[in-house]
């Protein structure tokens, strides 16, 4: 039996109106912080939460051989298993998370709250509507849709975590301990991506990897006025320059350890200068930069290999330095700096991580105390391109739903799930999409979720996804 279409694309927009976006306003009510910045994320339960919400909306989608667990090993972050039983042969496990980054309220615009969902067409706003709560929706929607015009669907697991904005540091043993109960798939879904636009399906082929942690100098034990000790003790802060010119050039933003690049492709070459005749200068336009402020390299292709294919080191966060309205003239203690790297496709992250710490902590400079502690690592990932029935189905429908090709791009950002499956299911074909673009906003302030193209990926994706049983 076909899919209908034209019913999908109908059916969805129902479906988030009256099912989806009610829910979702709700889930945008819990603060939910990932374990990685909530410490007492057990005792505060709104991890639980997000998971007993979305329980209370799968009772209701009438979802037949549906079945749901949500499972715990001792004290990490808990993970939620949807499973439906196919009609058809074949098996796919959809991945989401429900955890969230922090916000900053006042930095949201007016009328704006990170816990408050407000709709603004084309918009949904609010923290974890986009990053990735709307995730697990769409995909259970997705199925729920060829079950009501019976059509043939294969098995399928739903695996929701509540760690990935952590870095999924919780999530390897619950693979080991669910692995009979995730199966065999031929098809690994990931709804936790996006593309440079918002009129095409997009799927990323390739994301970058990460590894952080904090770098501390420490050269005194309590401060002193800095008239006395000022071109004596040298300053924590010069020393963390001196560090970070070890891992980076300040001058061209190159990271400065070999083993954190990858050679780049000639095809990868080719891909970039095809996705950058498409874009254009959008690329860099729809970045909220000063108006003054250039790219690290111009041209849109070097930019497009900047985010996705070469690494980059950022400061994320500091500690150790009073507001500057009431800092005083004192030489500080100590000058404590958040580094994350990101990495390239084919990069080692365990292996970078540990040169990262012996680069910044041998043979401190002028003797200070110096500390690395290593906070997350995660591969990036890879993947041929989809063929066959499934990809047929994709690029059909996406044609006839969106009236255009689906395209396929890079991600500079990390999903650490998807290097532990290819890891884990390698013969396995990958679809990793998502509807995050042009100023989404994940993580910051504003954050944002697209409604159409939202509704266009649910009606794509049960397509996709009946192609697995053809």
């Amino acid at each position: 039996m076909s899919v209908d279409l034209d019913r999908l694309s109908e059916r969805a927009d129902e479906l988030w109106e009256s099912s989806i976006l009610p829910s979702l306003c709700e889930f945008i009510e819990i603060e939910a912080l990932s374990p990685g910045f909530e410490p007492n994320w057990a005792e505060k339960g709104e991890l639980d939460a997000t998971i007993d919400l979305f329980s209370a909306w799968l009772d209701k989608q009438n979802i037949e051989n549906m079945s749901y667990e949500i499972h715990r090993i001792d004290d990490r972050s808990p993970v939620l298993l949807v499973s439906v039983e196919g009609t058809g042969p074949g098996e796919v496990i959809f991945y989401s998370h429900l955890d969230k980054q922090p916000s900053r309220p006042n930095l949201w615009s007016e009328g704006l709250h990170p816990l408050k969902g407000v709709r603004r067409d084309p918009w949904l706003f609010g923290r974890g509507a986009l990053d990735d709560g709307y995730g697990g929706y769409l995909c259970v929607t997705a199925l729920k849709m060829l079950q009501e015009q019976g059509v043939p669907y294969p098995t399928s697991h739903f695996l929701i975590e509540t760690c990935e904005e952590s870095g999924s540091f919780d999530l390897p043993p619950y693979l080991e301990a669910l692995s009979e109960q995730l199966g065999n798939p031929d098809l690994v879904v990931v709804l936790d991506s996006g593309g440079p636009d918002y009129e095409h399906i997009w799927v990323t082929e390739a994301l970058r990897g990460l590894v952080s942690g904090n770098l501390s100098v420490k050269v005194s034990h309590e401060g002193v006025h800095s008239g006395m000790s000022g071109g004596t003790i040298p300053s924590s802060f010069r020393i963390q320059r001196m560090l970070l010119d070890r891992v980076e050039d300040s001058v061209t933003g190159k990271v400065l350890i070999p083993e954190m690049h990858v050679e780049i492709s000639d095809k990868v070459h080719e891909e970039a200068t095809a996705l950058a005749e498409l874009l254009g200068n959008g690329i860099w336009e729809q970045l909220p930069v000063v108006d003054s402020l250039l790219p690290q390299h111009p041209g849109s292709k070097e930019i497009l290999l900047d985010m996705n294919w070469r690494p980059a080191m950022a400061v994320i966060g500091a500690d150790g330095m009073p507001p500057s309205q009431t800092a005083g003239n004192v030489l500080r203690t100590n000058t404590d700096l958040k580094l994350s790297f990101r990495i390239p496709p084919g990069v080692d992250a365990a292996t970078v991580d540990e040169l990262v710490k012996q680069r910044l902590e041998e043979n401190p400079p002028y003797g200070a105390e110096v500390t690395y502690a290593q906070d997350a690592a995660a591969d990036g990932f890879h993947a041929p391109p989809m063929q066959g029935k499934v990809a047929e189905a994709l690029a059909q429908a996406s044609k006839h739903i969106s009236g255009l090709p689906p395209m396929a791009t890079w991600v500079g950002g990390t999903i650490p799930f998807m290097a532990m499956m290819q890891n884990k299911y390698p013969n396995a074909s990958f679809l990793c999409t998502g509807t995050g673009g042009p100023g989404n906003n994940a993580h910051g302030p504003d954050e944002k979720l697209h409604i159409p193209s939202s509704k266009r990926l649910t009606a794509v994706l049960a397509a996709t996804v009946a192609a697995v049983s053809q």
